[in-house]
């Protein structure tokens, strides 16, 4: 039995350094893939905000004003100790900044890694620096930063030594008075180190923070007056203060419409409660053992009440991933899931473009910041929630066929409903990286692949010809010559791709949680496959193909003379025909209607779906026969790769018994 425990200790650490080094490797290769993105743009669009300094009209060869030059938009301060340092990165091109940067993004994880709250669990003590650094390489901040050669990642970097790597309160301070210096906002921390009885330490931040900006304004009195008087603490510096890249609460007003003494008025009065409500907010997490959280929630604070937030001084939020939110495991991925979506991808993904929740859009960054300083309850370390959450309830396991199935044990069919705030965030992620994807294929026009996309269109004609099954043509005419079934057609093609598909997601998740898992996995695995097949087979679709005398019924005539067709194929890539989504996703409905369909009438009605699709993409002149073909066999294969990650599905609780489990888990 020793021996037995002691292989298995054995065993869970080999897994433990293994999962280690994949981790880091991770982060080496991201930082690598960040500075060859930097390195390999053209001279002129990169470093941009470097070129401040190092340009022909930069500060280094500018005798007046340090906000004559261009669009510098530090402290007088911050001008006054880069200046003399800018002259190597003058002569190393920035070499030596970008590498430079991504130390300090190194310094930054490691420290931020050490500061989580104790006790942790040994797994996460040797996993949580290489994630913590992927993290930041991949967050927007950070390659902001990277892209435009700023200096913004040191005032973050200072704080957090200033808290957690110095012990001394006055060196302490110190470093955080700098950091405010650089970044006036992080002068709120002051007021957490003073309400956390670290009175010492607050002073001297005040003290250094005052005396680094009157000697700037001794050294450089005009640049001073600029920035704190003429400009209102760099407001407009570096762009217009209502540009959609200033994420803080008088950005927002002014988008809003809001201007004048009312928008200044607002800002103080909506500042100030949020200064207010976040440092008691972090005070309380700071004794509660919850350091870093309390340090994150006031660089939210920050952020929300600086006159200007540009999108690289934001690193404050990714920090607030290490709170922890919720009652039950399965709802503990929301808040941090949302916070890496939030931080890591274009607002463009993370919302439709419906004009309607456009501010929501363009303000994500900023209500994040409010919402983890005002109103995200965060579970204190006495909550009993915080160590042993409300356990997730599994499925019984259905014996498989095949003795390694499934090849991912962990990956087991859970009895209860995703969270579905995260269900839909991950839905509409996963579908704007398809429109991105399918745009990319071609290179990210239709024109850029039009040539191969064709070829590959005479290709699949001809297989189809020497198979007999090259029917578009007759089928396209015959139906254009019925009006009402072209208009059938036409209507099923444009309405039901998407319908379809969620409102069976919608009932499933409602009322079979298991199979809404089920299911989604192997739509998700069937996407994900037909990526790779627009990505590696571009396709002109029959409509688009001249010579063949098909009429596009749905887009109406096309310009072919146009190198894109005009507005329609500047949109989305046309190409993107095998296999066919349209087909590929009716399949799948389909299918599960017909597996998880209680009569025999609705598993029917389910499958007459993808019989209406294939004739709609074919009549329509949208896609070719192997079209359909290809899109079976993504869905196909997508089922299959379910089976042999995640093992057979597993068998519905359904009704009372449903009910009963539902009851007890509220009890626990």
């Amino acid at each position: 039995m020793a021996n037995a425990e002691h292989s298995g200790t054995t065993e869970v650490q080999a897994r433990l350094r293994a999962a280690r080094l994949a981790l880091w490797l991770v982060a080496a290769v991201l930082a690598v893939r960040q500075v060859a993105v930097v390195l390999s743009t053209p001279k002129g669009e990169r470093l941009t905000d470097l070129e401040t300094w190092v340009g022909p009209d930069g500060v280094l060869h500018v005798k007046g004003s340090l906000y004559d030059s261009t669009q510098f938009t530090g402290t007088p301060f911050g001008g006054l100790v880069l200046k003399p340092l800018t002259r190597a990165a003058e002569q190393a091109l920035g070499w030596g900044w970008t590498f430079g940067t991504l130390l300090l993004v190194v310094a930054l994880g490691l420290v931020a890694a050490r500061a989580l709250p104790q006790p942790v669990s040994r797994r996460t003590a040797l996993l949580a620096a290489p994630v913590a650094i992927s993290l930041l390489m991949l967050s927007l901040p950070v390659r902001n930063t990277l892209y435009l050669g700023q200096t913004s990642i040191i005032p973050v970097l200072l704080v957090l030594l200033g808290c957690f790597a110095v012990r001394d309160q006055r060196v302490a301070g110190l470093l955080i008075g700098l950091a405010a210096a650089l970044q006036p906002p992080v002068l709120l921390f002051a007021a957490l180190l003073l309400l956390t009885g670290r009175r010492r330490a607050a002073l001297t931040t005040g003290a250094t923070f005052a005396a680094s900006t009157a000697l700037a304004w001794a050294a450089l009195p005009h640049d001073s007056y600029t920035y704190w008087v003429h400009h209102l603490a760099g407001t407009g510096l570096g762009g217009p203060a209502d540009a959609l890249a200033n994420q803080s609460l008088h950005g927002l007003l002014l988008r809003l419409g809001v201007s004048g003494s009312l928008e200044i008025a607002l800002f103080l009065v909506l500042g100030a409660g949020v200064a207010f409500v976040g440092v008691r907010r972090a005070v309380r997490y700071a004794r509660d053992g919850q350091l870093l959280l309390a340090v994150a929630i006031t660089g939210c604070a920050a952020i929300a009440i600086s006159p200007t937030a540009w999108q690289h001084q934001l690193l404050w939020v990714l920090l607030a991933v290490v709170g922890r939110v919720g009652k039950r495991a399965s709802d503990r991925y929301v808040w941090p899931v949302g916070v890496v979506v939030v931080m890591t991808l274009p607002a463009s993904m993370l919302l439709p473009h419906i004009a309607s929740l456009y501010p929501l859009r363009d303000n994500a960054v900023l209500l994040a910041a409010l919402a983890a300083a005002t109103v995200i309850p965060f579970l204190p370390r006495t909550s009993p929630y915080y160590a042993t959450p409300v356990p997730t309830e599994y499925a019984p396991r259905v014996p498989a066929r095949f003795r390694h199935v499934p090849l991912l044990p962990f990956l087991r069919r859970v009895l209860t409903r995703p969270n579905l705030l995260l269900e839909l965030l991950l839905i509409r992620v996963t579908y704007a990286a398809y429109q991105q994807v399918r745009l990319a294929a071609t290179g990210g026009t239709n024109s850029a692949g039009r040539a191969t996309a064709e070829q590959h269109g005479h290709q699949i004609l001809d297989l189809e010809r020497w198979l007999h099954i090259d029917i578009e043509h007759w089928v396209n005419h015959a139906v254009v010559k019925v009006d009402w079934l072209r208009n059938f057609f036409d209507f099923y093609y444009e309405s039901f791709h998407f319908v379809v598909p969620l409102s069976v997601l919608a009932v499933l998740y409602w009322r079979r949680p298991v199979d809404y898992r089920w299911a989604r996995a192997s739509l998700g695995f069937a996407t994900l496959l037909a990526l790779v097949g627009f990505w590696l087979y571009p396709l002109a679709p029959p409509r688009l193909m001249p010579a063949l005398g098909i009429i596009d019924t749905v887009h109406g005539v096309q310009d072919f003379s146009k190198p894109d067709y005009g507005t329609l194929t500047a949109l989305t890539n046309q190409y993107a025909a095998m296999p066919s989504l349209h087909f590929g996703w009716s399949l799948w409905c389909g299918v599960v209607i017909a597996i998880v369909a209680p009569r025999w009438w609705m598993k029917a009605l389910g499958l007459l779906h993808p019989f209406f699709t294939v004739s709609a993409i074919v009549a329509t002149g949208n896609h070719w026969v192997l079209d359909a073909v290809g899109g079976a066999a993504v869905v196909a294969a997508g089922f299959g790769l379910s089976y042999l990650f995640q093992g057979p599905r597993a068998r519905m609780v359904t009704g009372a018994a449903e009910v009963d489990e539902e009851r007890a888990l509220v009890k626990r």
